[in-house]
């Protein structure tokens, strides 16, 4: 009997416990998106950076951020969505592209990105980063320099892409990033904010009902 009551106490501490812990943390994350929707009132650059390379109407009051990784494989698989809602909202939102490198060539193959858009390439270049990521990416074996191979059939000049690649402007594009990344708690990627506000949990129907609710509160 004594071992029986002793049993149910040792299951009702951790049931207690369980519970708490759920609580505990979805007060927290209650406070971490307050605390993320107040940075962002209060310096909207943090997300919408005047550097941000950006798709879509400009005027549109509605913008979504998207912290992405061109070396990351979900991105590249969240791509074909983004495109989707891109055509679906056409002229009611604007994307706004920013940087979370946390993969092995994730630099590299953003500075391929930024010198690509000074050639007006910078779509074509994550398209084909994307569509490659396979052969160039690869976790296990990773080929950097198969990007070579790739670039050309965009018609960008490749020896001057090297060059621009340098240029101190885009280390600071990609430092300041990961700084914006870093307040605003990204972590993985793709992060998306729909008007300042995290997609959370992340998936395309997740995106799209922040999207309606956004359009909604206009």
């Amino acid at each position: 009997m004594k071992k029986n009551k002793s049993l149910f106490i040792i299951l009702g501490s951790g049931l207690l416990m369980a519970i708490l812990f759920v609580i505990g943390m979805k007060m927290y994350k209650g406070q971490e998106s307050e605390r993320i929707e107040t940075i962002v009132s209060d310096n909207f650059k943090t997300l919408v950076a005047d550097h941000a390379m950006k798709k879509g109407n400009p005027e549109a009051k509605v913008f979504v951020v998207e912290f992405f990784d061109p070396e990351c494989e979900s991105c590249r698989e969240f791509n074909p969505y983004m495109h989707s809602i891109m055509a679906d909202y056409e002229g009611k939102i604007q994307l706004v592209m920013r940087y979370a490198p946390f993969h092995g060539n994730s630099i590299f193959a953003i500075k391929i990105l930024e010198a690509a858009r000074k050639q007006d390439k910078y779509w074509e270049a994550l398209e084909i980063l994307y569509q490659h990521q396979p052969e160039w990416g690869n976790h296990h074996n990773p080929q950097p320099e198969l990007v070579w191979n790739y670039l050309p059939r965009l018609n960008i000049d490749v020896e001057k892409l090297k060059s621009q690649m340098e240029d101190p402007a885009i280390q600071k594009i990609i430092e300041q990033d990961q700084i914006d990344g870093k307040t605003l708690d990204v972590r993985m990627t793709p992060t998306f904010f729909v008007n300042g506000k995290l997609v959370e949990p992340f998936g395309p129907d997740e995106l799209r009902m922040a999207i309606d609710q956004a359009l909604k509160g206009l």
